[in-house]
C-alpha cells in the first residue's frame, strides 16, 4: 500500500532518502525495508554501516532475503550503538553467561534432589524389613529374599518426596 501512494508521488520519501536528504525513487531499494514512519531504524544502519554499503549489501542479496538482511543489519547497529566496543557479540557472551550459571544452578538443584532422595531411600530401606507387622521379627530365607527383590526393584527417583523437618539437611542450595 505505501508502495502504490510513492508511486502516484504524494508518499514521503523513505527513511533512508529522508537521513540523506534525496528524493525518493520508485524503485529505490530503501524503500520497502526503511519506511518513512521508522526514522530512528535507519539512522542506526547509517551510523554503523554507512548508506553506500547498506545499499550494495541489499543490492547483492535477492529480494527474498532482504528482509532478513535488514532486520540483521538493525539488531547489529543497535547493539553497536548500545555497545561500540563490542556490539551484538557482548549480548551473546552476556546470554552464554547467563546459560552457563542457569546451567550450574539446575545441576546442583538435581543434586540436591537425587541427596534427598538417597537420605529418603536410606531412612525407609533398613526399617521396612524388620519392624513390618507381616514379619513380627521372624525371618525365613524366603520373606528376605522377597523384600529384598522388592527393594532392587524400587526406583529412587519413582519414589514420593518425602521432607523430614527434624533432620538436619544443612543449608538448601534453592538459596542460590
Amino acid at each position: 500500500m505505501k508502495e502504490n501512494s510513492r508511486k502516484q508521488g504524494a508518499a514521503s520519501p523513505c527513511a533512508a532518502c529522508k537521513l540523506l536528504r534525496r528524493r525518493c525513487a520508485k524503485d529505490c531499494v530503501f524503500a520497502p525495508y526503511f519506511p518513512a514512519d521508522e526514522p530512528q531504524k535507519f539512522a542506526s544502519v547509517h551510523k554503523v554501516f554507512g548508506a553506500s554499503n547498506v545499499n550494495k549489501m541489499l543490492q547483492e542479496l535477492p529480494e527474498h532475503q532482504r528482509g532478513d538482511a535488514v532486520s540483521s543489519m538493525v539488531y547489529e547497529a543497535n547493539a553497536r550503538v548500545r555497545d561500540p566496543v563490542y556490539g551484538c557479540v557482548g549480548a551473546i557472551s552476556s546470554l552464554q553467561q547467563q546459560i552457563d550459571v542457569l546451567q550450574t544452578q539446575l545441576a546442583l538443584a538435581q543434586a540436591e534432589v537425587v541427596q534427598m532422595r538417597m537420605r529418603q531411600f536410606s531412612s525407609i530401606s533398613p526399617g521396612t524389613a524388620t519392624n513390618s507387622p507381616d514379619h513380627n521379627n521372624i525371618t525365613s530365607p524366603s520373606s528376605s529374599r522377597h523384600t529384598q527383590s522388592h527393594h532392587d526393584r524400587t526406583s529412587l527417583f519413582a519414589m514420593g518426596m518425602v521432607i523430614d523437618h527434624q533432620a538436619s539437611m544443612g543449608e538448601s542450595l534453592w538459596s542460590c
